[in-house]
C-alpha cells in the first residue's frame, strides 16, 4: 500500500508555488475590475474564464 502523499511540493524553492497561485488571484481580480477574461491552461487546452466563474474554449481565430 501507498503512504499517504505529503501534498508539499518538491521544487529546490518552495515559495514559486505560491508566488504562482497568488498570480493567479491577481489575475482574477484584475479580470473582474476590469470586465475581461483570463486565459489559462486546463486540461491541456486553453480557455477563458470570466468574472461570472464561466469558463469557454479559447480559439485564437479572434472567436470564443
Amino acid at each position: 500500500m501507498l503512504k499517504q502523499q505529503n501534498n508539499e511540493s518538491k521544487r529546490k524553492y518552495g515559495w514559486i508555488d505560491k508566488w504562482a497561485k497568488m498570480t493567479g488571484e491577481r489575475a482574477r481580480i484584475d479580470a473582474k475590475a476590469n470586465k475581461t477574461y483570463i486565459i489559462y491552461e486546463k486540461n491541456g487546452k486553453l480557455v477563458k474564464e470570466y468574472p461570472n466563474g464561466k469558463i469557454s474554449p479559447f480559439n485564437n481565430d479572434g472567436e470564443s
